[in-house]
C-alpha cells in the first residue's frame, strides 16, 4: 500500500514500524550509525547514511528521501540529531525510531546480523569511564594534579549531554574497528536511495 501523503509523526515504536514494513511500500528506513554497527545488526532492507555523511550532505539527501522516512540508529539519540538536520533544510516529516535498532531486534522485527561488534555508546561508556579511573588513581599515586582529568571527563559529558552531541563518539567512529569496507562514500549513499524524492 502507498499513500502519496503520509502523516509523520516524530517518533515511532518498534510495533509501528513492523507494521509500516508490512503494509507500506513506500518506506525508507535510515540507518545512520557507523559501518560496523551496521554490519553487526541492521534492520532489513535499510539505506545506510553514517551521520557524517548525512551531516555533510544533507540537502543531497533530503532531496531522496520519500515521503515515509524512519531514522534509525543505536538508541535514537543520532537519529535524532539528523532528524534536526534534515528538518533545517525543510524536510520535517522524518520520524525517529524509538530505542533503536536493538529495540527493533527485540520487538521481533526482521533485522540482519553480521559479526558483533561493541555499539558506539558503549564504546564512550568504556572509554570515559577508563580515563576517569585513569586521572584518579594517577592522581593517587603520580601527582595530583592527574585527577583534572576526571574533571575534564566529567564537563566533556556535561557539554555533550546538554548539546545531545558527542565529541568522543566522534573520534570513536574514526578509529579502525568502527570501520567497516562497506563504509558507503556520499556518492555511494545517495545512488543506493535513488531519486525517490
Amino acid at each position: 500500500m502507498t499513500e502519496s501523503t503520509a502523516i509523520m509523526p516524530a517518533t515511532v515504536d518498534p510495533a509501528t514500524l513492523k507494521e509500516w514494513a508490512a503494509r507500506h511500500d513506500d518506506l525508507m528506513v535510515v540507518d545512520v550509525r557507523s559501518g560496523a554497527e551496521f554490519d553487526s545488526l541492521h534492520i532489513k532492507g535499510s539505506y545506510h547514511v553514517p551521520l557524517p555523511l548525512l551531516s555533510e550532505h544533507t540537502g543531497e539527501f533530503a532531496e531522496r528521501l520519500g515521503t515515509r522516512v524512519v531514522l534509525v540508529c543505536q538508541s535514537g539519540a543520532r537519529a535524532e540529531q539528523a532528524q534536526k538536520r534534515l528538518a533545517a533544510v525543510g524536510l520535517s516529516k522524518v520520524s525517529v525510531l524509538e530505542g533503536g535498532v536493538p529495540a527493533f531486534a527485540a520487538a521481533g522485527g526482521e533485522v540482519v546480523r553480521g559479526a558483533q561488534t561493541w555499539a558506539l555508546e558503549r564504546q564512550v561508556r568504556m572509554t570515559a569511564g577508563s580515563l576517569v579511573l585513569a586521572g584518579i588513581l594517577a592522581g593517587r599515586f603520580i601527582s595530583p594534579r592527574l585527577r583534572l582529568v576526571a574533571g575534564g571527563i566529567g564537563a566533556g559529558l556535561t557539554v555533550s549531554a546538554a548539546t545531545n552531541s558527542c565529541a568522543l563518539g566522534k573520534v570513536l567512529s574514526w578509529m579502525p574497528w568502527n570501520r567497516s569496507a562497506s563504509e558507503p562514500t556520499a556518492h555511494q549513499a545517495l545512488q543506493r536511495l535513488g531519486n525517490t524524492g
